[in-house]
Formats: structure tokens, C-alpha cells, sequence
């Protein structure tokens, strides 16, 4: 069957085109082949070349449409009721950013979004209601707003709720990752609900209290704590306040860890609390992460430079926003705020590609 495939066009050409090499060009495509010199311009850029664009879901604005899905479908006949949040930039793509996937999540009372597992890891961040459940790996946790919890990557995991209203959360996965490598796997439970067992709240009595059970090893790459409440990471964030000096860039920022590491608490994908004091103008900063922002306190604005101008993004609370990679930005806080976030920067800094740049340097 004859190719169709294009052949390299002049666009980034190192030399001209003439008509010997189009038809060696021809040739060597015939043979599964393509010239380097032709492309290696657009493959290596100077900077970060990126379709993402910066970007706010007003949660107030769509909630009703969110809410609108309960009464359409069922989350067991959905397995997972999810609106995805999907990056104008990257339309079609299913993605928020060039790296991650993110979602909004709905629940309703009396309802099971049924076990299952998937080799992409993914995290949960509480938005709105009580009341709900998840069940990570035999463990079963309440939900409340504000709340980080970690699904591993393969393992067992399904949700319910036992309350009274909706309950939303916002989902981010490292799909886009995991696929770019190719190993997605998918498997459905055989029943609604995987077995639970252990108590629940045993991973935090084993490893959230600075301590580990003697003889017991935790050797895999994410953290054994699957619920991190958000009533003791805002405290933290309050105390630290006290005494700590506010970054410039950021006010007073807090990664969510591994206990036994030190580490990221997942392997692919960096999360972090952060406390904006009242009247904080942040200096301007840029990162290779493409970053999600839950806005969980307050309210504020981020300011974007962006290729087609400074865009300006006005946040409040349960609003979502996105960051993209390399974008010089500044947070600005009306009051005190505190938002939640996640971005690819433990998989780049794994890979030794992540860096940053600090003011306007």
C-alpha cells in the first residue's frame, strides 16, 4: 500500500529544498526513514513550545451543570461520574495540562461507584459535601472538604456515600504520563465494593504519627498514608505562619510526603498546601510543571504572561485554574488564602529535567 504520511516540510529546514534532495527525501521515507536536519529545529526548541493555556473553571458557574449528571446517569453505570476539566489549548485531549488529567467528581447519597484499579496513580481533593467515602487498598476513609487523598497506581479502590447532598471532589491522574510510555491497564472488580481489610484509619495510627510499627518495611514508591485530612495540614499552615519567612514567590508552601521517605507522597505527581497572607503580591515565577490549582480559602488572582498577552485569572473558593509550563506568573491574595495544587515536578525532577526561575531574572 502506498505512503501517505507528509514529508518534512521546509518549515525549520537547514538548508534549501532542491529537487535531489525531495527526492531523496522520497526514498528514504519509502524505507520508514525521515532526515533529522529537516525537523531537529521544532524536536528541540530554545524553550518549552506548549499548547496548554492558562485557564479557570468557575466552580460556582458550573456546578449546576455538574449536579445535572446525577440525574442522568448513575455512578455505577458510569463507574466513574466525572467531568474533565480540559485545557482550551488541548481540546480533544482530555487533558488539563501537557502531563495530567483532572476532573470534577461527583457523588450522590446512597450511591457506589464500583472497585476497580488502573496502572495510572491518581489523587482526590475534597471540594464540596460530606458525608462520602473511598476505600484504598482494604482501608476505608470518610471524606471531607478540603482533604488530599492518594489512589496508588493498581490498586483496588471504590467510593460511596452514606450522607445526605452531593459530594464533589477533583481527580488528577498522571494518565497523559503513563500513557506517553504506554503500559495503561484497566481492571473491574468482580463485585460493587472490594473487601475491606484493615481498620479504617490503620495507616495513619501505623505512619501518621511519626512512628512506624519495628520490623515493618514499606517498600513501595508512594506513601503509606492514603488520607491526608485537611484539618491538620491547615494547622500546620497555621503555626508554620509564626515564625516562617513567606517566599517571595509563593507565601508559605507545603509539600505532602512520604513519611517514610521524605519524598513526594506519590511517585509521579508533586502536591502542595499553601498559605497566600492577606495582601500578598507574589514576585514572578516560571517552572517547566505545568500546574492545577484548587482554590480552597479566600480570594485572589493569578497573573499569567502569556503569548498573546497577560491573562489575568480571578479566583475564589472551589474555583480551578491552571498554570501551564515555562509561563512567567505572579499570585496576588485579597485576604489570607490557602490553595491546594499538583504538578508533574517530582516526574521531572526524577528525570532531571525541572528548573525554575525566581523573579524577573
Amino acid at each position: 500500500m502506498a505512503k501517505t504520511t507528509e514529508l518534512p516540510s521546509s518549515a525549520g529546514s537547514a538548508g534549501a529544498r532542491t529537487a535531489e534532495r525531495e527526492a531523496y527525501y522520497a526514498r528514504i521515507h519509502e524505507r520508514d526513514m525521515s532526515p533529522l536536519w529537516e525537523v531537529n529545529r521544532r524536536l528541540v526548541t530554545p524553550e518549552p513550545v506548549i499548547d496548554s493555556v492558562p485557564h479557570l473553571w468557575d466552580y460556582d458557574g458550573l456546578r449546576d451543570t455538574l449536579l445535572e449528571s446525577g440525574t442522568l446517569i448513575t455512578a455505577k453505570e458510569a463507574q466513574r461520574r466525572v467531568l474533565i476539566l480540559e485545557n482550551p489549548g488541548l481540546d480533544g485531549t482530555h487533558r488539563i495540562t501537557e502531563s495530567l488529567f483532572a476532573g470534577l467528581q461527583l457523588i450522590m447519597p446512597g450511591e457506589i461507584a464500583p472497585a476497580h484499579r488502573h496502572s495510572p496513580a491518581a489523587l482526590r481533593f475534597i471540594v464540596e459535601g460530606e458525608g462520602a467515602y473511598t476505600a484504598v487498598g482494604g482501608e476505608k476513609s470518610s471524606m471531607k472538604p478540603g482533604d488530599f487523598i492518594i489512589t496508588p497506581a493498581w490498586a483496588w479502590h471504590d467510593h460511596g456515600h452514606d450522607g445526605d447532598g452531593p459530594v464533589v471532589w477533583l481527580d488528577g491522574l498522571d494518565i497523559p504520563m503513563v500513557a506517553a510510555f504506554g503500559p495503561l491497564f484497566f481492571e473491574m472488580y468482580p463485585d460493587d465494593q472490594a473487601p475491606e481489610s484493615v481498620p479504617p484509619g490503620d495507616s495513619q495510627a501505623r505512619y501518621g504519627a511519626n512512628m512506624r510499627p519495628v520490623g515493618e518495611v514499606w517498600n513501595r514508591p508512594e506513601s503509606p498514608i492514603f488520607c491526608y485530612p485537611y484539618e491538620r495540614s491547615r494547622e500546620a499552615l497555621e503555626i508554620m505562619r509564626r515564625g516562617a519567612e513567606w517566599d517571595p514567590c509563593a507565601g508559605l508552601r507545603m509539600t505532602y510526603v512520604n513519611p517514610t521517605t521524605g519524598g513526594s507522597a506519590m511517585p509521579t505527581i508533586s502536591t502542595f498546601l499553601q498559605l497566600l497572607p492577606k495582601g500578598f503580591a507574589g514576585a514572578t515565577y516560571r517552572t517547566t510543571e505545568g500546574t492545577v490549582y484548587a482554590a480552597t480559602e479566600g480570594t485572589g488572582r493569578v497573573e499569567v504572561d502569556a503569548a498573546e498577552g497577560t491573562v489575568t485569572l480571578a479566583w475564589k473558593p472551589r474555583d480551578i485554574f491552571c498554570v501551564p509550563c515555562w509561563m512567567p506568573h505572579r499570585l496576588i491574595a485579597d485576604g489570607d488564602a490557602v490553595l491546594f495544587s499538583f504538578s508533574d515536578r517530582v516526574a521531572q525532577e526524577k528525570l532531571g529535567i525541572w528548573r525554575e526561575i525566581r523573579g524577573n531574572s
